[in-house]
C-alpha cells in the first residue's frame, strides 16, 4: 500500500464490551463521549462534513441492532442524517454485489465493537475487505472503529490474553488483522483493563511493530498512513520496541515469565502528534482544558 488519501480514526472503546454482556440500556452513556468530541472529529475530517454518507458495521457486535440504532441516534445528534447500518454477519453476505454497492457509497465507515475476530474471519479476503482497502488507498474516505473495530485495523492484531498473565510466553495471542495501517499492533480499553502487558510482550514478540494502547474515550487520527494525532479525553500509551537489546522469549518454556531490556515507553494526550515514519513525539503544551468525568476510569 502507497500513501492512502484515506483517513483511519481508531478510538479505545466504551461502546461494547466485547464477548461480554451489556446491557443495552448502557448504551447512550457509553456513545455520548462520541457526540462531545471523537465522532464530531470523525464527521469533520470528512469529506462532505455532515453531507457525508456513513456505514455503521455492527459485524463485531453481539448487541448489533442496539448498537446500531444508537450510533443513528448520536449521529443525528451531529445532523449526518443519511447513516445505514450494516449488520454483516457471513462472509457470503461480506460479497454480496447490493452490501458492495453501498459501501461504494459510503465518505465513512464506523465499525463498533465486540470481537475482533468476528470482524477478520467475516471480511477478510472479501469483496468488501478489497473495496474497503481499495476506497481507503485512493480516495477521501474516512475508516474509524472503536474497541474491537480498532484492534483490527493493522496487519497485526490481538485478540486473546489476560492482563495478569500476560507477560508470560505463549499467553497473548496475535493474528492478521485488516490491514488498514502496517507496522503497529493495537489494544483497547488499555488504562481502564490494565493492559501494558499484552501490548509490551506484543512489541517485544516482533519489535518493528508500534504498540498502541488507546483508553477509553480516547482515539488517534491517522493521515497520510503515519502521522498521528491523539483526540478525545484520556491516554494514549506507545510502545516502542525497535531499540531493543535483548529478550529471552525465545529461550524460556511456554508459560514461564519473559525478560525484555529497553522498550520506549511515550504518553499521548489531546493534541499531541506522532510520526510512524521517525517514531518522534510532539507534545501540545497548549491543550484544551477536559472537565474530568466521573466514570472516566482515570
Amino acid at each position: 500500500m502507497g500513501v492512502p488519501k484515506g483517513k483511519l480514526i481508531i478510538i479505545g472503546g466504551s461502546v461494547d464490551k466485547g464477548s461480554f454482556s451489556l446491557d443495552a440500556s448502557d448504551l447512550p452513556k457509553k456513545l455520548k463521549f462520541f457526540e462531545q468530541g471523537i465522532l464530531n472529529k470523525i464527521v469533520k475530517v470528512s469529506a462532505k462534513n455532515n453531507m457525508s454518507r456513513v456505514e455503521i458495521i455492527t459485524t463485531a457486535s453481539n448487541i448489533p441492532e442496539e448498537v446500531g440504532e444508537e450510533y443513528v441516534k448520536a449521529f443525528k445528534q451531529l445532523d449526518v442524517l443519511n447513516v445505514g447500518v450494516l449488520n454483516i454477519k457471513t462472509r457470503e453476505e461480506a460479497n454480496k454485489p447490493e452490501n458492495i454497492d453501498r459501501l461504494k457509497k459510503a465518505d465513512i465507515v464506523m465499525f463498533s465493537g465486540g470481537d475482533q475476530l468476528r470482524l477478520t474471519s467475516i471480511f477478510g479476503g472479501t469483496g468488501f475487505h478489497r473495496l474497503l482497502l481499495d476506497k481507503y488507498e485512493n480516495e477521501d474516505f474516512v475508516i474509524s472503529g472503536t474497541s474491537a473495530g480498532a484492534a483490527a485495523s493493522s496487519n497485526n492484531m490481538i485478540y486473546q490474553g489476560s492482563s495478569q498473565g500476560a507477560l508470560l510466553k505463549g499467553e497473548v495471542k496475535i493474528t492478521g488483522g485488516l490491514g488498514f495501517i502496517n507496522n503497529v499492533i493495537i489494544d483497547t480499553h488499555f488504562v481502564q483493563r490494565g493492559r501494558i502487558g499484552r501490548l509490551l510482550y506484543a512489541c517485544a514478540s516482533n519489535p518493528i511493530n508500534l504498540g498502541i494502547g488507546l483508553g477509553e474515550d480516547t482515539g488517534l487520527l491517522i493521515t497520510d498512513g503515519y502521522s498521528m494525532e491523539a483526540i478525545g479525553s484520556g491516554l494514549i500509551i506507545l510502545v516502542d520496541g525497535t531499540n531493543m537489546n535483548n529478550t529471552n522469549m525465545t529461550e524460556v518454556e511456554m508459560g514461564e515469565p519473559v525478560s525484555i531490556e529497553n522498550l520506549i515507553v511515550h504518553v499521548m494526550s489531546i493534541g499531541d502528534h506522532f510520526d510512524l515514519k521517525t517514531r518522534k513525539l510532539v507534545i501540545d503544551h497548549f491543550k484544551p482544558v477536559i472537565s474530568p468525568k466521573p466514570d472516566s476510569g482515570f
